[in-house]
């Protein structure tokens, strides 16, 4: 079963993007989408959508598509406590932006158009993310830091306080008088 959160962006509420930018992987470094997760979303096969692909292998470079390694599908069925997705022959096909963008060249139909055009704005959205992340991070760190030099300059006044208590205390000590004693001072 499928869980989706609304994100709210701009003045509406996009179930769809989310649950995308949750099929989303970052394998090699890049962000992926695997073929049987696109298969899906376009309402195709993934045994068709592979079809199309491999007739036009030459749109699909590396950069754009791979095939994963069986130690990198087991990693990622582990991760997110798959089954073994009814015992596929062949490794799955990992599409990147560039990839889904020239997956909308090879499918016409209308379901595959308004769901490229879903598939990307979900892209971009999880790049905004990442960069409000960054941004974020980056002001926690300096918040931070603002925070340990006041640390630093709250320890040294308390250690100068201590310093002028201690001083207050030796002051207030009775103090020898210098001179005589008299009988009347007695």
């Amino acid at each position: 079963m499928e869980t989706s959160i609304i994100v709210p962006i701009g003045k509406q509420e996009n179930v769809i993007e989310v649950s995308i930018i949750q099929r989303i992987y970052e394998i090699r470094g890049v962000r992926v989408i695997l073929d049987f997760d696109l298969a899906k979303l376009y309402e195709v096969e993934t045994k068709n959508l592979n079809l199309s692909v491999k007739r036009n292998l030459r749109r699909f470079p590396p950069d754009f598509m791979f095939q994963l390694t069986s130690d990198e599908w087991n990693s990622l069925r582990l991760q997110n406590e798959t089954s073994k997705r009814g015992g596929r022959r062949y490794m799955p096909y990992a599409f990147t932006e560039q990839g889904i963008a020239m997956l909308s060249g090879l499918l016409n139909s209308e379901i595959a158009i308004d769901t490229n055009i879903v598939v990307m704005r979900a892209f971009v959205m999880l790049r905004q993310y990442v960069l409000n992340y960054t941004e974020l991070n980056l002001k926690i760190e300096k918040l931070t830091a603002r925070l340990d030099d006041n640390d630093v300059k709250t320890n040294e006044i308390f250690a100068l306080l201590k310093e002028l208590l201690e001083h207050k205390k030796e002051l207030e000590k009775p103090r020898n008088r210098i001179g005589f004693e008299t009988g009347a001072n007695s």
